[in-house]
């Protein structure tokens, strides 16, 4: 008889590991609290607006590739995927960039700042690359329970050309010393992770996967691929169960016996917690069934939170590509502002996502689908409507400074999400939009456990265990938890058969 596997949340991590456990052979149900599946990737439609809640960057188009062709599949069976060129427009103080998606093109405009960075460009990215080879080929894909899994020779040396202990702003000051060269290869862990500082330069991998891999589309919106990946998982046997509130892992005699769902007991021999780590064990398992204490979850450095605005305009607005970073105010006073005093930013940096530029789908004809973001510190639990308008106005005024038009008269939809929505609607530790901060202190084993100590049965996934935050990751993450569920269970056969 198949093993039961119950799944807790639909998140990009959850449909990963259905999927790989289902393939395997066992018989998985996922169950989701919200009516919709996705987790934060899920999709709201309001009056012809299609408007994808959360991830809207979508890099690393090897990690989705693979993950379609382990089930003999392709990205292309499920969305047309294109490149975006320019990658993303930033906006400085004085006058806008496209930044090139092709690399002779991007170096041209690094030499055009810099005299010599083109070359210095291509060494940078030569050293990302490695990095980027090594961390997808060697750590990511490691359960990560122990250091000992790092303990090898080979490891060893590759982990040499690593950095990990150097930061990431030490690392890019030693090729570049213009302000906006340096901003720009910052920007992804200052807007998804820690301060540039205190982030080992391991993570120059990510300017590898921006600016070489490239920032692609899947036409339709993000949400296609949790479309996919559902497709996937069904052709498989999943069964999903929305509107599926999970109150309580069951647990007898450090076994998981199943999970108490909208009241009533759904019995299973495996539970994967694909939600909020911290919300699993704080909130849906008693104290001594826990892996980490109060006192821990307190002292983990967390990724921002978001302040987000869904805004359908009914005219096209002109002057905005369908990524754009707004970097007109300091980096250092936001970077302080979000991961050191924790107060709300003075003059915040921001990003709008514009997919109506490439995806004529997501919005009526002659409208605009607008997304923007303002990272803020996960210590700021009072985003009133108030607060939340005030922030609106202030980022729709510099908008209008840069392009010369407000688009507030145009607004027809209009929609804010902030730290409070996080915390009720996906359960997030401290209203967290990313995550932990990837600090060294918290990379690899050093991460909460993908499997509980305490638990036989019950293991976890997502961007709060191994390898981290991001889309990409997610899927690894399903990945790594599925094969480590599979080889447990394999060995518990084997001293079976043996005794």
């Amino acid at each position: 008889m198949r093993k039961k596997v119950a799944i807790i949340g639909s998140g990009f991590s959850s449909l990963s590991a259905a999927s790989y456990l289902a393939k395997s052979g066992f018989s998985v149900s996922v169950y989701e609290k919200n009516n919709s599946l996705g987790g934060r990737a899920r999709v709201k439609q309001i009056n012809g607006f299609t408007f994808d809640m959360g991830p809207s960057w979508y890099w690393m188009p090897d990690v989705f590739e693979n993950y379609f062709r382990d089930f003999g599949k392709e990205v292309s069976d499920y969305y047309d995927l294109v490149r975006l060129s320019p990658s993303y427009r930033v906006f400085w103080k004085d006058s806008p960039d496209d930044i090139p998606s092709d690399m002779n093109e991007l170096k041209a405009y690094f030499e055009k700042y810099e005299k010599g960075s083109g070359a210095k460009l291509e060494q940078f990215m030569k050293e990302a690359q490695t990095k980027y080879e090594i961390g997808m080929g060697e750590f990511v894909t490691k359960p990560s329970l122990s250091i000992k899994e790092f303990m090898t020779l080979d490891i060893a040396k590759k982990g040499l050309s690593l950095d990990l202990f150097k930061p990431i702003s030490k690392h890019i000051r030693s090729y570049f010393s213009h302000p906006k060269l340096i901003e720009l290869l910052e920007f992804p862990v200052l807007f998804l992770g820690a301060k540039p500082q205190n982030t080992p330069s391991l993570y120059s991998l990510m300017n590898y996967a921006d600016m070489v891999l490239g920032t692609w589309y899947p036409m339709g919106g993000m949400g296609k691929i949790v479309d996919g990946m559902v497709s996937v998982a069904k052709e498989l046997g999943v069964e999903f169960h929305t509107n599926s509130s999970v109150e309580k892992i069951s647990v007898e005699n450090r076994t998981a016996k199943g999970l108490v769902v909208n009241g009533e007991l759904i019995e299973a021999d495996i539970v994967v917690s694909g939600a909020d780590y911290h919300h699993t064990e704080q909130k849906l398992l008693e104290d001594s069934e826990r892996n980490y204490s109060k006192k821990y979850w307190d002292k983990r450095t967390m990724a921002p939170s978001s302040l987000l605005y869904y805004v359908g305009v009914n005219k096209k607005v002109e002057g905005i590509k369908h990524h754009n970073l707004f970097f007109d105010e300091s980096f250092d006073v936001h970077a302080t502002e979000i991961y050191d005093t924790h107060q709300w930013p003075n003059n915040p940096l921001f990003y709008i996502c514009n997919p109506s530029k490439t995806d004529s789908s997501v919005s009526p004809e002659g409208k605009e689908n607008m997304f923007f973001l303002v990272p803020v510190s996960t210590e700021l639990t009072d985003d009133s409507e108030e607060i939340r308008k005030r922030y609106f106005d202030l980022i729709c005024d510099r908008l209008a400074k840069h392009l010369g038009e407000d688009i507030r008269p145009h607004i027809e939809v209009y929609e804010s999400f902030a730290h409070s929505d996080f915390v009720e609607v996906y359960n997030s530790f401290k209203g967290n939009a990313y995550g932990l901060a990837n600090t060294l202190k918290q990379t690899a084993f050093l991460k909460p456990k993908l499997k509980s100590k305490k638990v036989e049965n019950l293991f976890f996934t997502g961007q709060l265990t191994s390898p981290g935050p991001g889309v990409p990751p997610s899927l690894i993450s399903g990945k790594v938890v599925s094969n480590l569920i599979q080889k447990m269970s394999v060995k518990t056969v084997f001293e079976k058969v043996v005794s």
